[in-house]
């Protein structure tokens, strides 16, 4: 098994990374999971960097020791309310005699779409393509090798802030490691738990993670609308803390074993007995109670979902519906509650795609971005030629790549 990959998910409530490799035929297998508890993070943003790093190693570790992998670089993933998108376009005339497009103008082209008007303290992470036009006919995805004289490009730009960027970069550093590339987590999520017919039909991945929840809109298979939202599972955790006064932890663990996301689908009303604090007598609540301090707060990340969804023109496209993924996914009834807020066919989404390994361990939607996150570099790597000279698109991979780099030793 050669072709390591580790990706690595730091999260607000967890660290995840996951080590995969790839044998002959292209098929993955998962080698080692490492999992540790996230301190230093806040709605998916480094707020201690020591905390985080420590996270960082621990996870690291456990996943070195059970894949018996030495890890030296990691693709890591940003998320973070600081992310915004747009629509940018770009125009160039073709060059060459015979004014075939190539990977040369191709890369010009991108180039164009990144001329706006930014502030300082922010920077460009992917430059999505959505379509290209060539001499005025739309609706072309490869232009590679067609003829005309002007092409022009609709792009989606994702940026986030610079030190948002540095503090992750950092932090993977202080543990040790090189990061060699940053992909924004909807989208490795997306790699993990969507297909390509999905993508094509249009569907909303919706990752409700610890601390932000991620949205991604995909039509024609290409990604149409990314929002980040500043809401997520452990608001669900504070909400039962202080409704309930228990310890963090407590809470923590009633939400997942014992709470639903929609009140009608509590069945069996057993009360639930709580240790009482400070040798107080125990508390005694019924689920009921528990579903109504979770559902409130779960209707309002998926109502800003669904006004993001609205927000991105593509409502109406989504024959694919939605897919609910993250560790806030697997709070039973959440997809009834999606199902009634959103309006649309929903289901959860589970890593797949891997042939051996440690499949039973990550086959869980709180792993779905660490997965995504390798695959994003099985993507890339198999893109790399078989051949010693580099083509002008790794060229221009290595340029983004260093780019990134400039950037976050901009300290």
């Amino acid at each position: 098994m050669d072709n390591i990959i580790v990706g690595l998910d730091i999260g607000t409530t967890k660290v995840c990374a996951v080590v995969a490799g790839t044998d002959e035929h292209g098929r993955m297998n998962i080698l080692g999971v490492g999992r540790a508890l996230s301190d230093g993070m806040t709605r998916g943003v480094v707020t201690h960097i020591d905390r985080t790093t420590n996270s960082i190693v621990t996870a690291v570790q456990e996943a070195q020791a059970s894949s018996g992998v030495m890890i030296k670089s990691v693709i890591v993933g940003i998320a973070g309310d600081h992310i915004q998108s747009f629509q940018s376009r770009g125009v160039i005339g073709i060059s060459g005699a015979d004014h075939e497009v190539t990977q040369a103008d191709i890369d010009r082209l991108i180039e164009d779409t990144k001329r706006v008007a930014l502030p300082s303290d922010r920077k460009i992470i992917h430059v999505i393509p959505q379509e290209f036009i060539v001499d005025g006919q739309d609706g072309v995805y490869d232009p590679l090798g067609m003829a005309g004289v002007r092409m022009e490009a609709n792009v989606h730009i994702i940026t986030g802030l610079v030190s948002a960027a540095q503090n992750i970069y950092k932090c993977v550093q202080r543990a040790g490691l090189e990061v060699s590339d940053m992909v924004l987590e909807p989208l490795a999520s997306s790699y993990a738990v969507l297909d390509d017919e999905e993508k094509e039909v249009g569907i909303a991945l919706l990752d409700i993670g610890g601390g932000t929840t991620d949205l991604a809109v995909f039509e024609e298979r290409t990604i149409r609308h990314t929002a980040v939202i500043g809401i997520a599972g452990k608001k669900v955790t504070d909400d039962i803390r202080k409704a309930l006064g228990i310890l963090n932890d407590q809470a923590e663990k009633l939400k997942k074993e014992h709470g639903f996301a929609y009140v009608p689908a509590v069945v069996d009303n057993e009360p639930i007995v709580l240790p009482g604090l400070g040798g107080r007598a125990p508390i005694e609540i019924d689920k009921k109670l528990l579903a109504q301090i979770v559902q409130p707060r779960m209707e309002e990340i998926l109502e800003i979902a669904a006004l993001e969804i609205k927000r991105s023109g593509y409502s109406k496209h989504l024959s694919g519906g939605v897919v609910l993924t993250g560790g806030g996914a697997l709070i039973k009834g959440t997809s009834d509650l999606a199902k009634e807020v959103l309006g649309m066919p929903v289901k959860i989404g589970i890593p797949t795609g891997f042939s051996g390994g440690l499949v039973r361990e990550i086959e869980n939607p709180a792993y779905s971005t660490a997965v995504g996150l390798v695959y994003h570099g099985i993507k890339f790597r198999d893109r790399a030629p078989a051949a010693a000279h580099p083509s002008k698109k790794d060229k221009s991979m290595t340029r983004m790549a260093q780019k990134m780099k400039e950037w976050f030793d901009q300290l």
